[in-house]
């Protein structure tokens, strides 16, 4: 990071600290404030919002129709408000993978793997992006990691090494002499990400949820051995059971984020509640039902709807994530001023479509299988949806503990519980479980006739 943009940061990362110690009342105004810029860029500037919008200028967020990723990408040149950007062009940029360049040299550009069926590109100028830079930089503070220049702390992620992924950019931006940084791709068998991490001695280390599992087990058994004073998770439910081995391995608890490529950070933990908060400062969400109704706190959800307050680039107005989240009713103990995402579902492409004893078709979330495995003697599961609807468990280091007919018994019995009719299923050991191309090892993978193919491959 040059270093003007440092102390750019900086400032950003003070102006969010500050947002902190406000009433929940200036949250609420801050976002009205916000948005109503967010809506005036965009009715002005971008031709796709002024016919999606027109009609409903005046018109409460919530009047407002839902945008979804098929729909931004089809109609890309006309939803960015910048006329030079072109999608083509931005393509052909990406194809060129080289870190650091922004394209007409002024944007950030980063992609969504396309693991929901539609690659996406996102563009931020620099007052977005140093937004995103605060942003996970909040989440790193909220686990009393306090950003400083006089204290050096040696990073390590293992997670994708793509040059668009958001984590890969930000990586790339932030890399400075007090926080020089380890990027290692999670795809990378554990053989050859072991004595990388023993070398670099993390103080911080950022891992998917899956590999945290994994690396915690791999310190366990004595063969990983480093001792960060922090681990933070995303881009994976992160389970009970991957939290007790990570404290067991290094002391703590891991720090879960939840973000996305189209939001950078929406919730991180804090230390003095353990609960995921919003960043209601830079984002407007809705948790909504599968007609886009909204769900009653307290309730799970089937989509996440998000307002992008701080990108006006490329405005994301009631933009849909298909995740399931059930968000908190009141206000937390710890006295931030922001809302609390209480639990996370996960995709709704990671449900699976089983038939149920009625004749229809049934929704089974992956939170029933979670509850089952997570506990197990394993190093790690996958179930996988085969195109007759039979399942197939793959089993990782089994431990000769597992009772596999009790384990049977209690899938079909959680399954039935649900309203499915209860589908074959078979076991099957495995060393490893399989890794998708960028490294995340999917516990789900749901069978979708129309793509032929299980989802999740990316």
């Amino acid at each position: 990071m040059d270093f003007g943009l440092t102390l750019k940061a900086l400032r950003a990362i003070r102006r969010m600290r500050e947002r902190e110690s406000w009433s929940r009342q200036q949250v609420l105004a801050h976002q009205a404030e916000a948005l109503q810029r967010l809506r005036a860029h965009a009715y002005a500037h971008s031709p796709f919002y002024q016919r999606f919008h027109a009609g409903r200028e005046d018109q409460p967020l919530q009047a407002l129709p839902v945008l979804t990723k098929a729909m931004l990408m089809e109609h890309f040149d006309e939803v960015v408000t910048d006329p030079n950007i072109r999608l083509h062009d931005v393509r052909a940029f990406a194809a060129q993978r080289q870190e650091g360049a922004r394209y007409l040299e002024r944007y950030w550009v980063t992609a969504t793997s396309g693991s929901s069926g539609q690659p996406g590109f996102f563009l931020y100028d620099e007052a977005e992006w140093l937004s995103i830079l605060a942003s996970f930089a909040r989440g790193q503070e909220w686990s009393g990691t306090r950003v400083d220049l006089r204290h050096r702390r040696r990073m390590a992620t293992v997670a994708s090494v793509s040059p668009w992924h958001m984590s890969s950019q930000v990586a790339a931006t932030a890399r400075t002499w007090w926080t020089p940084s380890l990027r290692l791709p999670a795809s990378d068998p554990l053989e050859r990400l072991v004595p990388q991490l023993n070398d670099w001695q993390p103080d911080l280390l950022i891992v998917y949820a899956s590999m945290a599992r994994i690396l915690a087990e791999e310190q366990l058994a004595g063969r990983l051995r480093i001792q960060p004073a922090k681990t933070f998770t995303s881009s994976e439910l992160l389970t009970a059971e991957t939290r007790r081995l990570v404290r067991s391995a290094w002391g703590d608890e891991p720090y879960d984020q939840y973000g996305a490529t189209e939001t950078a950070d929406i919730a991180a933990e804090h230390a003095q509640c353990r609960r995921l908060h919003l960043f209601d400062d830079l984002l407007i969400v809705e948790s909504v039902d599968e007609q886009h109704r909204p769900v009653p706190l307290g309730e799970f959800g089937a989509r996440l709807l998000v307002s992008v307050l701080f990108s006006q680039t490329q405005p994301l107005i009631r933009y849909e994530l298909s995740d399931g989240v059930r968000l908190a009713a009141g206000a937390c103990e710890c006295g931030l001023p922001f809302g609390v995402l209480e639990a996370i579902a996960g995709r709704v492409e990671d449900n699976l479509s089983l038939p149920g004893v009625n004749g229809s078709r049934l929704a089974v979330p992956p939170l029933v299988f979670n509850r089952i495995m997570d506990i197990l003697p394993l190093s790690g599961w996958q179930v996988i949806q085969e195109p007759d609807d039979g399942l197939t468990v793959l089993l990782g280091g089994v431990n000769s503990a597992l009772d596999q007919t009790a384990l049977e018994s209690q899938l079909r019995k959680a399954l039935g519980d649900q309203g499915a009719r209860v589908p074959r299923l078979s076991f099957r050991h495995v060393a490893e479980i399989p890794k998708a191309a960028s490294g995340k090892a999917p516990q789900i993978k749901a069978f979708r006739a129309a793509a032929a193919q299980p989802l999740n491959d990316n």
